[in-house]
């Protein structure tokens, strides 16, 4: 089985999809296999539901930590509360001793809200892929991001931002939690332009064989193809093969589903690169499951009792 979205990897490589596709997995098994090859790999999720820890087996958050079971593979869960408080501090931390004390506390109030929380999740997310630091440890990020509608505003904030700023110097110092957001200006910009450099960053739109998940994949496509990323990749998860028992109705009723989908794919996906990954009969939890997703000799029945 050829598996395109592995071919020539570049240093970024992103996972979107709508919630229940099995993005996730794909990411934890992309890295592991990274890894495995030699490869020093950093996993990102940036989903505020993420369940990376429960896939290994350990705990990961904010911090980088090592994978214990993965020589080579470190992670860390992008918490947008933790990036909030982190921000605030950035932001607060040099005037506190300056500005008399009602003066901090209206500028607390001001950071207190949704905006900033959004905010500081973006500016980490630019952080990461701008770091040199990271671009010489790791010779591959992969990224865990959230559902498709929270990773389109993810991913246009930089672009957004850089050019508002770029033509409103002076605003952001009287925008509350926008204020700081011009420092960053350098920032977002080398975000915009890693984003966009196909020898930089691939992205690989998850999907399940199925009318409405590949109608959304269709709209992703075309909103992240406006953006700039037009390096797409489709994968589409859990496909039912080999031909099932031809006597067991409810196979028959799936697969005849998943080939009326797949042959009624919108035609912006027609183009892309495919890889469709056959449905596992085994949990996709533990370092030798997610070897075993993207090796098609491999299976591993796993009790579920």
């Amino acid at each position: 089985m050829q598996m395109s979205f592995l071919t020539d990897i570049p240093q970024f490589i992103f996972f979107t999809g709508k919630g229940g596709v099995g993005k996730t997995s794909l990411a934890c098994a992309t890295a592991v296999r990274l890894a495995d090859s030699g490869k020093r790999t950093l996993l990102v999720s940036t989903d505020p539901a993420s369940n990376v820890g429960q896939v290994f087996n350990q705990q990961i958050g904010h911090r980088i930590v090592a994978v214990a079971q993965v020589p080579g593979l470190d992670a860390m869960e992008v918490d947008p509360l933790a990036a909030a408080q982190a921000y605030r501090d950035r932001v607060l931390n040099p005037v506190r001793d300056q500005m008399p004390a009602e003066v901090v506390r209206s500028i607390e109030e001001q950071l207190s809200g949704s905006c900033t929380t959004e905010i500081a999740a973006f500016d980490e997310f630019t952080a990461l892929l701008t770091s040199e630091i990271l671009r010489e440890k790791y010779q591959h990020i992969v990224f865990d991001t959230a559902p498709t509608g929270h990773t389109i505003r993810m991913l246009e904030l930089p672009g957004a931002w850089s050019g508002y700023l770029e033509a409103n110097p002076d605003a952001a110092a009287n925008l509350g939690p926008l204020v700081g957001l011009e420092k960053q200006q350098h920032q977002y910009a080398n975000a915009v332009t890693a984003l966009a450099d196909e020898n930089l960053t691939r992205l690989v739109l998850v999907a399940r064989a199925q009318i409405s998940t590949l109608k959304e994949v269709s709209h992703t496509h075309d909103e992240l193809a406006q953006l700039g990323l037009k390096h797409q990749h489709l994968a589409i998860n859990g496909v039912l093969t080999p031909q099932p028992d031809e006597h067991d109705p409810l196979a028959q009723s799936i697969l005849a589903r998943e080939e009326r989908a797949l042959s009624e794919m919108p035609e912006n996906l027609m183009s892309l690169p495919q890889t469709k990954l056959p449905l596992k009969s085994f949990n996709l939890v533990g370092v030798e499951a997610l070897r075993a997703l993207l090796n098609p000799e491999e299976e591993i029945i796993t009790d579920l009792s």
